[in-house]
């Protein structure tokens, strides 16, 4: 007896907008329920992936609500992954909103051109993770001016909090997304913030992006009268699910003019899974009175790069080379925006920024794919290279793995 086969969704409220490359189990089982034997297999789990070329280190996340209502009394807390041999996988309880219980089980596999994998379900003691499994992390910056910082084992970013604003030496209002190029697996804000030094390459990497008032890479604004009205820096931030594997966390934005008599406030959810270039950033904008909003993400005007748009991936991308403040060779970089398959956007340039301008749901939301990559620090080491992991990634989304849970056999 088996459930019906599932295509992946994205998290939570985007689920009916916006099919991520991340899978997910979002359906309800086909028939009757059985209790889960004690200590005992709890669900087969089938992932397939539907395309010809392969896939690494995908996400599966499992919905509690669908494990329970195909075993209504297995212990989530106490599920455990196994792949088809009964070797264990890493796995992670993510609370996706902040109840402090867990919502979903999410594990990664590679997957080949069409291959299924099978895994099972199981309960017993889970154990904490070991810190070497850790591979991304985020956190408040008090002592930088409140900053956000978050990484995985390829990409690192920053937002500006509320102190910038007013600080003596290099005040800042903006809500642009900063870049760390890394050339290092390890989590290093935290080395990096300690010892101030993180503007020089020291063999891990370094800041060498320049952001300003710009949206930097991927950050947005809303879209009113032929112009971009950003917001200023975020006030309020938490985090939801801190690894080892998924990343959540979410940045609160006070309400900014958009229009004569508009205004309007943002909730910002981002996620960001280990392995993975692409952080998903789903917004949720709150009007002081109804209005259609649109709304354009950008990537920053640098000396020496150009706009590459596409329509039919729903996406931005840059290749620009990296110069320090003395000219100095620091490589190249690629920031790309990928909108849900088949968006509708147009092009908007303005005098910091590339801008593409999408509407925002009648319900408010908006979700997206940021992502960089560094020629110095990992497998993609020009603009051809860049240009098709962009278009990978559109072929993912538009393709997502399936996910099929049934009871153990």
């Amino acid at each position: 007896m088996t459930m019906t086969s599932m295509r992946s969704e994205t998290t939570r409220a985007l689920t009916a907008m916006f099919a991520m490359g991340w899978a997910s189990v979002a359906a309800a089982a086909s028939g009757p329920a059985t209790t889960a034997p004690a200590g005992g297999a709890v669900a087969a789990v089938g992932v397939t992936n539907p395309l010809p070329v392969a896939r690494k280190r995908e996400t599966v996340a499992l919905a509690r609500a669908e494990i329970a209502r195909l075993q209504p009394t297995a212990d989530f807390k106490a599920l455990l992954v196994t792949d088809a041999a009964g070797r264990p996988v890493l796995s992670q309880l993510v609370d996706t909103d902040g109840d402090a219980e867990p919502d979903e089980l999410v594990f990664q596999t590679d997957l080949g051109a069409r291959e299924t994998k099978t895994f099972k379900l199981r309960t017993g003691a889970r154990a904490p993770a070991a810190r070497g499994d850790f591979k991304v992390y985020g956190r408040f910056v008090r002592e930088r001016y409140d900053d956000f910082a978050w990484e995985n084992d390829l990409v690192a970013h920053r937002v500006y909090g509320p102190a910038l604003e007013t600080a003596a030496k290099e005040a800042m209002v903006s809500s642009g997304i900063d870049v760390w190029v890394k050339r290092t697996p390890h989590l290093v804000a935290n080395d990096w913030y300690l010892t101030g030094d993180y503007h020089r390459d020291h063999g891990e990497g370094a800041d060498f992006y320049a952001v300003g008032k710009s949206r930097g890479c991927g950050g947005l604004g809303l879209w009113s009268g032929g112009r971009l009205a950003p917001s200023r820096n975020f006030v309020v931030s938490r985090v939801l699910a801190s690894g080892p594997i998924r990343l959540i966390f979410e940045l609160s934005y006070a309400p900014w003019e958009v229009a004569p008599g508009l205004r309007v406030a943002e909730s910002r959810r981002i996620t960001l899974d280990a392995g993975t270039p692409w952080n998903l950033i789903e917004s949720t904008f709150t009007p002081s009175a109804p209005a259609k909003l649109s709304a354009g993400i950008g990537v920053a005007k640098h000396p020496g790069n150009a706009p590459a748009v596409d329509v039919g991936s729903a996406s931005l991308r840059v290749w620009e080379p990296l110069k320090g403040e003395k000219g100095d060779d620091n490589g190249s970089l690629g920031c790309a925006v990928v909108l849900a398959p088949g968006s509708p956007l147009e092009e908007h340039p303005d005098d910091l920024q590339y801008l593409v301008v999408t509407p925002v749901s009648p319900t408010g939301k908006l979700a997206y794919h940021m992502g960089t990559a560094w020629d110095r620090g990992g497998a993609i080491h020009d603009a051809a290279a860049w240009g098709r992991e962009v278009q990978g990634l559109a072929a993912r989304l538009a393709a997502p793995v399936k996910v099929e849970l049934s009871l153990p056999k």
